[in-house]
């Protein structure tokens, strides 16, 4: 299978090699000159990802041209700059082209999933949309270890065409119906991964981190339903699992990284600086005005919210949080 691999930040690199490694003829698409170059020259992403070898199965590039003649085409560029790059990769793809979209958020200014944005910037059918999310660092995806992740479309038998030609023994997928849920779940975890770095930050233990991860998943799940999702979807992969991954200390998600570095008391600005992106500070504000115009209480999305904002520092959010009015667990 051809595939173009769009963005070749830590996670596209990553998704590359695994693709030449699943027996695909691979075109990465690069923004940045000295990557495609990196990659031509040294078999190495100079920016991203740097102790990851690239097989010679993936061809580097910075023109978009490289999607012609794709089967599919792997977009993992940041939600809010891909509508952007979506426009201009539209005239390359065939009519037949599957796109498969690994990018996990939220579009601030129009509060759209990456579904909705394809759709409108491609014209796209909804049976030619797939969305890949689970707990899957880019390092270990491309040094071959074990992991598992979702794909979820519209289209049994797309579905089944990309799963037989991607999973390998060290990448197990498994299907879904629930596009809504799966691309809500891996954008809103990173939410949770920001207040779970946090409490981190401020040294307040692993109680303290449990409660988040649990009340965090609590929150997502309400909105995710409520916004047309399964509630089920947030106790799998792209839910629970990725979750966990993301917010585990020490671990190296970009957003938990950032809520860490808010908790020892460094300035946002100073945080973001850097060629990582943190989908989840953009994902924030995006969550936020969705709980709000669909009466959903989310407190701890609405905390880090007021964090980032700058109207609370982290350590009066823990005493928000806390001094909340007592209620029933179960209650979505």
């Amino acid at each position: 299978m051809r595939v173009a691999v769009i963005g070749a930040g830590s996670w596209g690199s990553a998704l590359a090699i695994h693709l030449a490694r699943a027996g695909c003829q691979v075109a990465l698409w690069a923004r940045e000159p000295e990557v495609a170059e990196g990659i031509r020259r040294t078999r190495r992403n100079p920016l991203f990802l740097r102790e990851a070898e690239f097989p010679a199965a993936v061809e580097a590039d910075t023109d978009l041209a490289v999607a012609r003649g794709a089967e599919a085409v792997l977009f993992v560029v940041p939600v809010q700059h891909a509508r952007a790059v979506l426009g201009e990769l539209r005239p390359h793809l065939a009519p037949q082209t599957v796109v498969i979209s690994a990018s996990k958020g939220i579009e601030v200014a129009t509060l759209q999933r990456m579904d909705e944005i394809v759709a409108e910037e491609l014209g796209l059918a909804k049976e030619r949309f797939v969305a890949l999310s689970g707990p899957s660092f880019a390092g270990e995806v491309a040094a071959g270890l074990p992991a598992a992740a979702v794909l979820a479309g519209h289209d049994r038998d797309v579905l089944r065409w990309i799963q037989e030609r991607v999973s390998t023994p060290s990448f197990r997928l498994y299907t879904a119906f629930d596009v809504v849920g799966v691309e809500l779940a891996g954008a809103l975890k990173n939410v949770i991964a920001i207040a779970a770095g946090m409490a981190t930050g401020l040294g307040l233990g692993r109680n303290t981190l449990a409660a988040v991860l649990t009340r965090g998943l609590h929150e997502i799940t309400r909105l995710g339903v409520r916004l047309g999702g399964r509630e089920e979807t947030f106790r799998g992969l792209a839910g629970m699992g990725d979750l966990v991954l993301t917010c585990s200390p020490g671990s190296p998600s970009r957003n938990r990284i950032v809520g860490e570095r808010l908790g020892r008391g460094e300035a946002l600005a100073a945080v973001l600086a850097g060629r990582e992106v943190a989908e989840g500070v953009p994902t924030t504000k995006a969550a936020s005005r969705l709980a709000r115009q669909h009466g959903v209480e989310m407190p701890v999305t609405f905390v880090v919210e007021a964090i980032l904002d700058g109207r609370l520092d982290p350590r009066q959010a823990v005493v928000a949080l806390m001094t909340r009015e007592l209620k029933e667990e179960a209650a979505l």
